[in-house]
């Protein structure tokens, strides 16, 4: 049974690894669908975890590095999932992005072009970030702060439909998917 952990052990750091890159590559390349392969170690683990599957060998050592190696996940692939989750909202309406990584829309009152919700993927890090290590550390308390942050934030450029939509889906695609690697790495530790 030891040597089977170890294997499991080896077998899922090198999963994670290659989620790793693999989502890496998606943010390099400007290919989100190549994170999709993020998900099959963060629903594995959970998986394992709903049917109490415990395979890691003993020492605390090797779960902190899958859960560091799941914390990175949880980080990097949380903007182009959630680039596929706004692509995939906005099917029927091409959206058109700014110079400054922003979204250009129409302001409904003046009818002039405008870019907003600039900086979305910075914000979207640290917003990760802050969930998981906030989930991690036993203080999920901090997302009603964030979410407040950033609802004050960013509260003067959703004055348009097409701006508050993209902000409500992007915003929680990404802290759904910081929260379940957050999860997992709760698990992971335990």
């Amino acid at each position: 049974m030891i040597v089977i952990g170890y294997l499991m052990w080896a077998l899922a750091l090198l999963v994670i690894a290659g989620a790793v890159a693999a989502t890496v590559l998606a943010a390099r390349l400007a290919r989100p669908r190549l994170a999709l392969l993020a998900l099959v170690p963060v629903a594995g683990g959970l998986l394992a975890a709903a049917f109490g599957l415990r395979l890691l060998p003993d020492p605390s050592a090797y779960a902190v590095v899958l859960a560091l190696g799941i914390a990175a996940l949880g980080v990097l692939a949380g903007s182009p999932l959630t680039v596929i989750v706004l692509d995939l909202a906005a099917r029927d309406t091409p959206v058109r992005r700014g110079t400054h990584g922003g979204i250009l829309i129409r302001r409904e009152r003046t009818g002039e072009e405008q870019e907003v919700l600039r900086g979305g993927t910075t914000i979207g890090y640290l917003e990760r970030a802050a969930i998981v290590g906030a989930i991690a550390l036993g203080h999920p308390e901090v997302i009603a702060a964030l979410i407040a942050i950033k609802g004050l934030g960013r509260f003067s450029e959703l004055d348009s439909s097409a701006a508050r939509e993209r902000f409500i889906i992007g915003t929680l695609a990404s802290m759904i998917w910081a929260s379940a690697c957050a999860v997992l790495v709760v698990v992971t530790t335990a």
